[in-house]
């Protein structure tokens, strides 16, 4: 077996829902939402399915879903993208992976920012690349110079940006992109940007995109993900955005890793993202509401929390918290011994890990969270400190 893959142990979220389901806990620890999306989407799904085409779809996706891309992120985001510069994958996964192996090769210095999702690693394993790592720290997350100067150097040819912050819930302000962005520029450095929670910010914050930066244009791919904006992880599809050098390379990865994506659900994609801002003002109001409501609960129980300020997560301190032991073993006592799942923040870094926060996902209905958060009040009794 390829030691990539042999070596790989299995993902948290798959370890973390399996020990849920075995103790029927309340899962707040994997990353998806409890209502099925919008109605009217999925309705132009299932009528694409019935009256469209479900045979090969254009290699670099539908035509219309590329042009609504295009105009949603000149909408939102003031950017000037062309069609041409749109191709359409199968997740935001798939996008990263196109990418990451289009765009590095073996030996090519790779910086990853920790916390990070857990495929970034092994996607640059597998190019051949070799990883440097800047590693944040709570509470603030923030992104220094001096850690990214560490990090880059001469062999550098690739960054993978992370903007909002997954596990850390952490939006990046216009100061830190825009010291990433001098990095890239001073180095001659491409940046694979995973924006898949661009549209889940709150209390005002606005998604400044990497691409957007002096000098990115070129240098930047851009990668979203119709999953988040419209809450509906399983569907799978992606987009990644870039200059005509860069997109090229990229549509040759996916080619061969993909081909394409259903056409009924790119379809239904390229009609939601024509929606008003106003259908994406009230989805990230539900978010925030759902947030302060766990937010609220867990204070009462005796929890501190960390910032959120993106993606639907939000992070206990636990030795803030009172709570004696490490994030990896209140996870899975307080899944085991009281019901609730939750994510041990650990579990995102390689190296310099920060072992004392658990992610909570709050993209749930108020009574899963209100019996999450008395669950999870059981845990801290059970594992508070003297």
């Amino acid at each position: 077996m390829n030691p990539i893959f042999a070596d790989m142990p299995t993902t948290i979220f798959d370890v973390v829902s399996g020990l849920a389901r075995q103790h029927g806990a309340v899962n707040l620890g994997q990353g998806f939402p409890e209502s099925d999306g919008p109605e009217d989407i999925r309705a132009k799904a299932a009528e694409a399915t019935m009256a469209g085409s479900n045979q090969y779809p254009p290699m670099r996706g539908l035509p219309e879903l590329r042009a609504a891309v295009a105009e949603h992120y000149r909408r939102f985001q003031g950017l000037d993208l062309s069609s041409e510069e749109v191709v359409v994958t199968s997740g935001a996964t798939e996008a990263l992976a196109a990418s990451l192996l289009a765009l590095v090769s073996p030996g090519d210095e790779v910086v990853l920012i920790q916390p990070m999702y857990d495929a970034y690693l092994p996607l640059v394993r597998l190019a051949g690349g070799v990883p440097r790592f800047v590693s944040l720290k709570p509470p603030a997350w923030r992104l220094t110079e001096a850690a990214l100067a560490e990090a880059f150097s001469e062999r550098t040819r690739v960054v993978v940006f992370n903007d909002p912050l997954n596990p850390a819930a952490h939006a990046f302000d216009e100061g830190e992109i825009a010291l990433l962005a001098d990095f890239c520029r001073r180095f001659d450095v491409v940046a694979v940007c995973d924006e898949v929670w661009e549209h889940v910010l709150f209390d005002g914050r606005a998604h400044h995109p990497l691409i957007a930066q002096p000098g990115m244009r070129e240098r930047a791919v851009k990668i979203g993900s119709a999953g988040k904006i419209f809450s509906m992880t399983g569907w799978k599809v992606g987009f990644a955005c870039a200059a005509p050098r860069l997109i090229e390379a990229v549509a040759k990865a996916h080619q061969v890793l993909t081909f394409t994506t259903p056409p009924n659900l790119q379809a239904a994609v390229a009609y939601g993202l024509a929606k008003p801002a106003d259908h994406f003002a009230a989805m990230r109001g539900d978010f925030q509401r759902s947030r302060d409501r766990l937010a609220a609960g867990l204070k009462d129980a005796g929890f501190v929390t960390l910032a959120s300020e993106g993606a639907y997560f939000l992070s206990i301190d636990l030795a803030a918290s009172g709570i004696a032991v490490d994030d990896q073993t209140f996870c899975r006592r307080a899944v085991v011994e009281a019901g609730v799942a939750a994510i041990p923040v650990s579990a995102f870094y390689t190296e310099e890990a920060v072992t004392n926060v658990a992610r909570l996902c709050f993209a749930k209905s108020d009574a899963t969270l209100d019996a999450g958060v008395e669950r999870l009040a059981k845990a801290r009794l059970l594992m508070r400190g003297p």
